[in-house]
């Protein structure tokens, strides 16, 4: 989003914040992503809601009027505080409809006290299927049906894991940004741990960490990046032993493997 657009988005950002009906945000969740849909399909609307010639009163008058007696009232609130503001671009709406509704849901699950099994269920579903290259080409073609996918997510998550986790998922799919799904369910595991106030920390080990080797190693990160960290573990026995931790763009490698690279580099520079 370009400067207009960020400012927009976060004004209607803050006003999410407030709310704390968990029930309601989750139905508005699914209203927001439901109008954001209209909005991608209909270039038509984008541009109209979007046109700086219009105030930002009758932008969002224009879009409750199509869509107001469908939704609910905070879904309402939400999308028309969110086209009242200033747009660079009817894309940079598109793109904030998007993850407005997409945040609806995290806040939602937030207020619920279920954002941290949600994270945890995202981050264990991208394991699952990153686990298997069959299941995850399924997943990721984005040249198949949208609908064929939501099954495929459908039939590994629902009943297994909550509501809010199943409906993220299938933004991974739909390729939430712009990304990959792999790419996108990363973003979404993060937006998850940013709204408790924490960064997420990516470990590869050979083998299972205990419980207190975890401790150890979150208590060790939250220390230096002066804030809680959430580990996502897997497990790869290629890496030998030792670990391998990535924090944004902070790589830390002590993995046997790594080492083992680093000599076979050596010798053959030699």
């Amino acid at each position: 989003m370009q400067g207009a657009s960020r400012e927009s988005y976060a004004a209607t950002r803050a006003e999410l914040e407030q709310l704390t009906d968990a029930a309601a945000l989750a139905t508005a969740a699914e209203e927001i992503l439901a109008v954001a849909g209209l909005l991608r399909a209909e270039p038509r609307l984008r541009r109209a809601v979007s046109d700086p010639a219009r105030t930002g009163e009758q932008r969002s008058q224009l879009l409750v009027g199509l869509v107001g007696g469908q939704i609910g009232a905070t879904a309402q609130n939400l999308l028309g505080s969110l086209v009242a503001g200033r747009w660079s671009s009817p894309v940079d709406l598109l793109d904030g409809a998007e993850r407005l509704g997409v945040e609806t849901l995290v806040v939602g699950a937030d207020r619920a006290g279920e954002l941290a099994e949600v994270e945890d269920e995202l981050f264990r579903f991208g394991q699952i299927a990153g686990g298997d290259s069959a299941l995850a080409a399924a997943i990721g073609d984005s040249t198949a049906p949208v609908q064929r996918r939501f099954e495929l997510v459908d039939q590994l998550l629902t009943g297994k894991a909550k509501p809010a986790t199943v409906l993220l998922a299938k933004e991974a799919v739909k390729g939430f940004g712009g990304r990959s799904f792999a790419g996108a369910l990363t973003r979404l595991v993060e937006l998850a741990a940013e709204q408790r106030d924490r960064s997420v920390a990516y470990v590869t080990v050979a083998q299972p960490m205990s419980d207190a080797d975890e401790a150890k190693l979150g208590e060790a990160l939250a220390r230096r990046y002066g804030r809680e960290v959430a580990l996502k573990v897997t497990v790869d026995p290629k890496v030998l032993g030792g670990a391998r931790v990535l924090v944004g763009s902070d790589l830390y490698d002590g993995t046997v493997s790594r080492r083992l690279s680093d000599v076979r580099n050596a010798l053959a520079a030699k």
